[in-house]
């Protein structure tokens, strides 16, 4: 898949434990297994995984592994989606406590709570959400096309959990809905401030700035494209402009740098997840070595958070290039 990368980054400086590298490559293919990493993962990680991406585009991939035993090198609720979209694959946590904030801070017993207190309004949830809470919902959505999963709603009502940035992100792309925003957010990006933007664009005046939609409606208001991971990545290759202010994780603007070495990219520095660095190589090494800690999930919980997750492949995937909004700056 084009927006996906292979054999990814090189790290920065010296090679880090070489032999611990040396025996992952070894032990994926004796195992026949895949890696799939999120593009916020370290360099070394996205360089022993067989593909990075964002959340959307690994989701895909797990669906249609042909691998009978999948490393997943991200997140827990990412780890448990690849489980339920493969559930008859063997799916191991690279580390199984890289857990996501954001996903902690939304339960199945809240989305129950909301359905009852507003019962004509369909549930979308990002797909940054625990399995038990996707068993509560209508639909998933991902950042890349979470405003194209709104609109294809019948639904005048709409409950969207957990992050209130890229909620109200939607919220401003598709007015003719009522949507009830979930006070949640993302501890990296929500953290960006318009500042942060602001002192950036003042010291690289012709830098075209591009943000992730979980940040805050001040900083997306600042942007000239807001985008998902993958839709950054493809938008500074394809770009005619030299240079960029990146508004997310700071991993992504280093892939960018490798990637496009002719132009110019800047991030903000305090973006850096500390979720996502928790899989070491030590720990995917071990994962192949131990097939453990394998992902385990009930069978009707499984069968229940498919439902969502399958409605919201089949609108579609989001044209990842062209999504978000596009301002004259």
């Amino acid at each position: 898949m084009s927006d996906l990368r292979m054999g990814a980054a090189l790290w920065d400086d010296e090679l880090p434990q070489l032999k611990v590298v040396e025996k992952i490559l070894k032990l994926k293919e004796e195992r026949n297994a895949l890696i799939l990493a999120h593009n916020y993962q370290s360099a070394e990680i996205q360089f022993v995984a067989d593909y990075v991406g964002d959340t959307l585009s690994l989701s895909m991939l797990a669906r249609d592994a042909e691998q009978p035993i999948i490393v997943f090198c991200g997140p827990d609720f990412m780890v448990e989606t690849a489980k339920i979209l493969a559930p008859d694959k063997i799916v191991l946590y690279a580390n199984d406590n890289a857990r996501c904030p954001m996903a902690a801070m939304i339960t199945p017993e809240d989305l129950r709570t909301l359905k009852k207190t507003h019962p004509n309004a369909k549930v979308v949830g990002y797909i940054n959400t625990s399995a038990e809470c996707k068993c509560e919902m209508d639909i998933c959505c991902a950042s890349a096309n979470a405003v194209k999963i709104v609109r294809s709603l019948d639904a005048e009502d709409i409950i969207f959990v957990p992050d209130q940035n890229l909620g109200s992100y939607v919220r401003r792309m598709v007015p003719e809905k009522t949507i009830l925003i979930w006070s949640g957010f993302c501890s990296v990006h929500h953290m960006i401030h318009k500042e942060d933007v602001l002192d950036l664009a003042r010291a690289h005046p012709r830098a075209r700035i591009i943000v992730h939609p979980e940040c805050r409606p001040e900083v997306v208001d600042l942007a000239a494209a807001v985008l998902s991971t993958d839709g950054m990545i493809m938008y500074a290759a394809s770009s005619e402009d030299r240079e960029f202010i990146v508004v997310t994780e700071l991993e992504v603007v280093n892939r960018m740098i490798e990637d496009n070495p002719d132009k110019e990219f800047h991030g903000i520095e305090k973006a850096y997840c500390r979720t996502q660095k928790k899989v070491k190589l030590e720990n995917v090494l071990k994962s192949l070595e131990t097939l453990a800690p394998e992902v385990s999930l009930p069978g009707d919980v499984i069968e229940r958070a498919r439902l969502p997750i399958e409605r919201m492949l089949a609108v579609g995937r989001a044209e990842l290039a062209t999504q978000g909004v596009k301002h004259d700056t």
